[in-house]
């Protein structure tokens, strides 16, 4: 009796392994997880040399895993059950207070790539520091909630290292350039300065941000009260949710506008098209909901306003500006906005050609430390 209860767990088992890799090989495979925000993996062409070297293998390991039938579900149960097993991290995810999921960036602030990425920086910010006198050039690299909302943090969770590493980008960046975000948001610890569930700040974090970068540079002082807060979508779930497969509050993603506000049109990419909205409501339909502010990150999206003050800002920025930049069309008559990771043109003749008088360079702190594309500052 027992040896034939053994047999049939170890049909079941490998009924069920094999199973589910059958229908995942018959099933039309999915290009783009829009959960996960990223191209899936495709079945690897057979290749006797491939297969010899292992390369094969390993591809074809990855593409089993993209594709796995209920691969979504799975993630979400997979989750569930370390959670009842007491786990308060998975995937360098920390289930935090008030229902909120915080990378850990375990590490992220310790690799040769982040060290050389400060080099960088201050490499290029020396290259153009006579060009951007008198307080016209800054350095705004915005912390990650896992440094602001540490008290929300379990339990012993350890130091992920950041502080120390803002600190080290302060000390090579040329005197008088760095802003200090960190102590303005945490200037706003009663109110939500990041998502719940995703990596960015929210729409308000990047206000009490703008606010005091606006009065240091001359522009004068803004008020909450100026703006009307506009909630676009109360069921944001971000690239955090995404990661583990669950999520206990959706989030509120909003935005702000003036009254006085002037207009703006703006050119995506040096299309000849132009657009007088940088919202992209439908985007308010998929799962990359934060992609609303601009329809996402474009390589180059250049903002003529109605200032005139002969004052033109560039912002070499990732993601974290995009809900920042639309605070400064009521400062500057020209707002350029470059990402370097999909940047391939010069941005010396960028710089050269539109003549700007003032620079900002706006990065999350994680971000900028991963970021493999920064070697382009100097082209």
């Amino acid at each position: 009796m027992k040896k034939a209860q053994n047999w049939f767990l170890i049909l079941l088992f490998l009924g069920a392994v094999f199973g589910f890799a059958g229908v995942t090989l018959v099933q039309k495979s999915r290009d783009f997880s829009e959960r996960e925000n990223r191209a899936l993996a495709q079945l690897p062409d057979v290749n006797l040399e491939e297969i010899l070297s292992g390369e094969f293998e390993q591809d074809y390991e990855t593409y089993l895993s993209d594709q796995f039938v209920g691969r979504d579900a799975w993630i979400g149960l997979k989750t569930d059950v370390e959670r009842l097993m007491g786990k308060q991290e998975i995937k360098d995810v920390y289930f935090a207070e008030d229902d909120y999921l915080i990378e850990s960036h375990a590490g992220t602030f310790e690799t040769a790539q982040a060290q050389t990425n400060i080099q960088l920086l201050a490499s290029f910010l020396e290259k153009y520091r006579e060009q951007f006198l008198g307080n016209r050039m800054t350095v705004l690299v915005a912390p990650n909630a896992v440094e602001v909302l540490d008290y929300k943090l379990p339990l012993y969770a350890p130091d992920s290292g950041e502080a120390d590493y803002l600190e080290q980008i302060r000390s090579a960046v040329p005197e008088g350039t760095w802003f200090d975000a960190e102590a303005v948001l945490k200037s706003h610890l009663n109110e939500q300065l990041y998502y719940r569930t995703d990596h960015h700040w929210t729409t308000l974090a990047a206000f009490y941000t703008y606010r005091e970068w606006a009065e240091e540079k001359g522009f004068g002082t803004v008020s909450l009260a100026d703006y009307e807060r506009e909630t676009l979508t109360t069921e944001f779930l971000g690239t955090i949710e995404s990661k583990i497969g669950q999520a206990e509050v959706p989030d509120t993603i909003e935005r702000f506008e003036r009254e006085d506000e002037g207009g703006y049109t703006l050119q995506y990419n040096q299309v000849k098209e132009t657009s007088q909205d940088l919202y992209h409501m439908e985007m308010l339909e998929t799962k990359d909901k934060y992609a609303v502010f601009y329809g996402g990150n474009q390589a180059l999206i250049q903002a003529k306003t109605e200032v005139k003050n002969g004052r033109k800002l560039l912002v070499i920025k990732d993601s974290y500006a995009n809900c920042f930049v639309p605070f400064t069309y009521r400062d500057f008559e020209q707002v350029d906005m470059v990402d370097i990771r999909y940047f391939n043109s010069s941005l010396e003749e960028l710089i050269a050609e539109e003549g700007y008088t003032d620079l900002l360079f706006l990065y999350n702190a994680s971000g900028f430390a991963e970021d493999t594309s920064l070697m382009k500052l100097m082209n």
